[in-house]
């Protein structure tokens, strides 16, 4: 079992839904377009499912609220973040080991470490001295290193390097102020969760950088440059145009693309393998290749939903959509 208590939360909130629905694995899995094995394992702590559309299914077809909906994305977004995050390194040695005397080979080795020591002590010394005595004297300090623009800003400060995921902090609610100032809704609660996640990426899609999901230096300046807006299509306005492109079934486009998106024009979903789905229909980044389209265009509501009717005219169905189909068939 993963020895990680955002999994052991994850699969115990899995496990409140399914005893909740009075339903076993193997109908909840046909339900959601998943093996009820697979369900077992998710419920079990034995596995996170690296695509959260697995995850939706499976809460919408046990009857999860919208609240309980984002409360397990944000579980299932942690769960899987410690996924693949590497053990600790071990800070000590093993008492056994401790305990034992040094014998003469680790006498050796500690005389060759310590001598490699002084070598390098003394190299470095004699660089600094022969060329760095003036840098010494007149390096300035971080403080006064930071562009005068950028003085007193709270991201620039000494205690705010790359501000990321995970972290619960005054940099983060500055960094989730700043957005509230570029027009989105985000609670300013210090913590930079899956929602901060995906905010921080929107903005940097629309402000032209590189969608890394991190505050580094050239976010922080777009963000207090107050240029980039994160305003954009209601809900309601949302559902209306896909009605008006999507005639021949306008209910259950609805339905997937709230599914899908919660009828958010700027969503994002990252997935395990670096990709990421965007917009309304949560469009991949290999269909946005196919329809010649980029995460900037995903964002606009009109295009995306537009690009959702290209791939639904295909086949005359929503097969893009497989688990957002299978829970809407319950």
């Amino acid at each position: 079992m993963i020895a990680s208590t955002q999994t052991d939360k994850f699969a115990a909130y899995l496990r409140m839904l399914k005893d909740r629905s009075g339903r076993g694995f193997d109908r909840l899995g046909k339900q959601a377009g998943v093996s009820g094995s697979s369900l077992h394992r998710y419920c079990s702590g034995v596995k996170v499912p690296s695509d959260y559309r697995v995850v939706h299914s499976f809460a919408k077809v046990c009857g999860a609220s919208a609240e309980e909906l984002r409360e397990l994305h944000q579980l299932w977004a942690l769960a899987d973040t410690e996924r693949d995050t590497p053990p600790p390194e071990p800070t000590q040695e093993p008492a056994s080991a401790q305990e034992q005397p040094p014998g003469r080979e680790q006498h050796r080795k500690w005389r060759t470490a310590l001598t490699s020591r002084y070598t390098i002590a003394a190299a470095v010394a004699v660089i600094l001295l022969a060329g760095g005595l003036v840098w010494f004297t007149r390096a300035p300090s971080s403080a006064q290193s930071l562009p005068a623009q950028d003085s007193g800003k709270v991201l620039f400060s000494a205690g705010c390097q790359t501000v990321s995921m995970g972290e619960h902090d005054d940099c983060v609610t500055e960094v989730q102020s700043l957005l509230v100032k570029a027009n989105t809704k985000i609670a300013v609660d210090s913590d930079f969760g899956p929602e901060t996640l995906r905010k921080v990426t929107a903005f940097q899609v629309l402000a032209g950088l590189p969608a890394k999901g991190v505050v580094d230096t050239a976010t922080k300046q777009a963000l207090y440059a107050g240029k980039v807006s994160l305003a954009t299509w209601t809900p309601q306005q949302v559902e209306q145009q896909i009605r008006q492109v999507f005639t021949e079934d306008p209910d259950t486009a609805v339905a997937v693309a709230r599914c899908a998106s919660f009828l958010d024009p700027l969503y994002v979903l990252p997935n395990t393998n670096g990709s990421r789905n965007w917009g309304v229909f949560q469009i991949s980044d290999k269909r946005l290749q196919q329809l010649d389209g980029t995460p900037k265009k995903a964002f606009d509501p009109a295009w995306n939903i537009a690009a959702a009717h290209r791939l639904w005219a295909v086949q005359r169905d929503f097969h893009d959509w497989p688990s957002c189909q299978a829970a809407l068939s319950r």
